[in-house]
């Protein structure tokens, strides 16, 4: 691909994680591409169909984040490594949320973000793994329960969101209770 086409992709899918985390279904293809400075033509090349957009956006979602687990996961500090994953997977996650409902509306997740969701998985694994070798996290905990409570954050502060403080709090308590009482 060339240089400028791949750029032109990255940019088309930036855009369209803004706008569909922003707008919901109602985010358009046009707005994608205003935001991405391309035409309209420039994003339906790339991408023929809104559903195809959406779904190489929560790709590109899931590959990045992979991406950042598995720097964390080669980190000199696995605790601080765990902390930075849980907080960006929370503060990230009703971007990935959103996305995530507007490609699964019929129940069925495409396969290639389901691929790329267990890659995350588990890469996010090998840091909760590392983090409780080094006696970071309680034994016990999976990951899993990891991705639970990620989860039920990220849903909540897509529901409503709260203020940045309040959010911080909450993600202190959560990475709290996984150090628990050793």
């Amino acid at each position: 691909m060339r240089t400028d086409a791949r750029l032109n992709r990255e940019r088309i899918l930036a855009a369209a994680e803004d706008v569909f985390s922003e707008q919901g279904s109602t985010g358009s293809t046009e707005e994608v591409a205003r935001r991405a400075g391309v035409g309209i033509a420039t994003v339906f090349r790339n991408f023929p169909t809104k559903d195809q957009l959406i779904e190489a956006t929560l790709v590109r979602t899931f590959e990045r984040r992979t991406e950042l687990a598995l720097r964390l996961a080669a980190s000199d500090d696995p605790a601080e490594a765990l902390r930075t994953l849980v907080r960006t997977m929370i503060e990230d996650g009703p971007t990935k949320i959103a996305l995530a409902t507007l490609i699964t509306a019929d129940g069925r997740i495409p396969a290639d973000a389901e691929q790329a969701s267990d890659r995350l998985k588990e890469a996010v694994g090998a840091v909760v793994q590392r983090a409780q070798d080094a006696n970071a996290i309680r034994p016990g905990v999976t990951v899993d329960e990891v991705y639970f409570l990620v989860r039920g954050l990220a849903q909540a502060a897509a529901a409503s969101p709260v203020p940045a403080a309040t959010m911080c709090g909450a993600i202190d308590v959560v990475l709290t209770g996984l150090a628990g009482s050793g």
